[in-house]
C-alpha cells in the first residue's frame, strides 16, 4: 500500500518535471510533451493505484443507490425500533399497572394491619392507663392518709413539746428568780460580813494602837530611867514579870 502510493507520487513528480521541461508552443501557453512517455507514466500510476481506491470509486459512482439503500434500511430499523419501543413501553406500562395494583393491594393490607395493630395498642394503652391510674389513686390516697397521720402526730408532738417548753420556761424562770434571790442574799451576807470584819479589824487595830502607844510610853520612860541610873520601872526586886499601865491586862505576863 505504501509502495503503491510512493509510485503514484513519483509518477506525478515525473509528469510535473516533464511538463516544466517541455518545449512551449509559440504564441500560446501550451507545450509539447512526448506522448509515449506520458502514457507510460500514466499506466504506471494506474497500476500503482490500490484496489481499494477502485472500490471507493465504485462506491462514489453508486453512492446514490447506497444512500437510498441505507435510508431504506435506516427507515426500516427506525420503524422496527419504534415498534419494539412501543411494545416495550406497553409491556412496561402493563407491568407498572400490575406493580401499582399489587402495591395498592399490599398498601391496603398493610394499612388494615396497621389499623388493627393501632386499635390493639390503643386498647392495651387504655387498659394500662386505667390500671396505672387506679394504682396511682390508691397510692395517692395512701400517701394522703399517711401524710394526715404524720401531720397529726407532728401537731401532737409540737403541742407536747410546746407544753414541755412552757413548763421548762416556768421552771427556768423560777430557778432564775431563786438564783437571783440567792445571789442577792449572798451579796447582802457578804456586805454584812465585810462590814463586821471591817469593824472587828478596826477595833482590833484600835486596841493594838492603844497597846502600842502605852508600850512606847513605857519604853521611853524606862530608857529615861536607865539613863538616870534608876533602873527600869517594870522590874521590881529583880523579878522577871511586870505589870504597869502600859500593859493593864497583863498581856506580856500571860505570854
Amino acid at each position: 500500500m505504501v509502495g503503491a502510493m510512493y509510485k503514484t507520487f513519483q509518477g506525478m513528480d515525473d509528469l510535473q518535471q516533464m511538463v516544466e521541461q517541455a518545449y512551449g508552443v509559440p504564441m500560446t501557453s501550451n507545450c509539447m510533451v512526448p506522448r509515449r512517455e506520458v502514457l507510460d507514466i500514466l499506466d504506471e500510476m494506474r497500476n500503482a493505484i490500490p484496489i481499494e481506491m477502485d472500490d471507493a470509486q465504485d462506491v462514489l459512482d453508486h453512492r446514490d443507490d447506497i444512500v437510498a439503500d441505507a435510508q431504506d434500511q435506516a427507515d426500516a430499523t427506525i420503524s422496527s425500533a419504534n415498534s419494539e419501543a412501543d411494545a416495550i413501553v406497553q409491556d412496561a406500562q402493563n407491568r407498572a399497572d400490575q406493580i401499582l395494583q399489587d402495591a395498592q393491594e399490599r398498601a391496603t393490607n398493610t394499612v388494615a394491619q396497621a389499623e388493627d395493630q393501632a386499635d390493639r395498642l390503643v386498647s392495651d394503652a387504655r387498659r394500662e392507663y386505667d390500671q396505672v391510674t387506679g394504682r396511682a389513686a390508691d397510692e395517692a390516697e395512701r400517701l394522703v392518709s399517711e401524710g394526715n397521720a404524720s401531720y397529726q402526730r407532728s401537731v401532737d408532738e409540737g403541742l407536747a413539746e410546746q407544753r414541755r417548753l412552757v413548763s421548762e420556761s416556768e421552771v427556768v424562770r423560777n430557778a432564775e428568780a431563786e438564783a437571783k434571790r440567792i445571789i442577792e442574799s449572798a451579796h447582802a451576807d457578804s456586805d454584812r460580813l465585810r462590814t463586821e470584819c471591817d469593824r472587828y479589824v478596826d477595833s482590833t487595830l484600835a486596841e493594838f494602837e492603844d497597846t502600842l502607844t502605852t508600850t512606847l510610853r513605857t519604853v521611853n520612860r524606862d530608857r529615861s530611867a536607865l539613863r538616870k541610873g534608876a533602873g527600869a520601872s517594870g522590874y521590881q526586886n529583880g523579878t522577871a514579870g511586870y505589870q504597869n499601865d502600859s500593859d493593864p491586862h497583863g498581856y506580856r505576863q500571860q505570854r
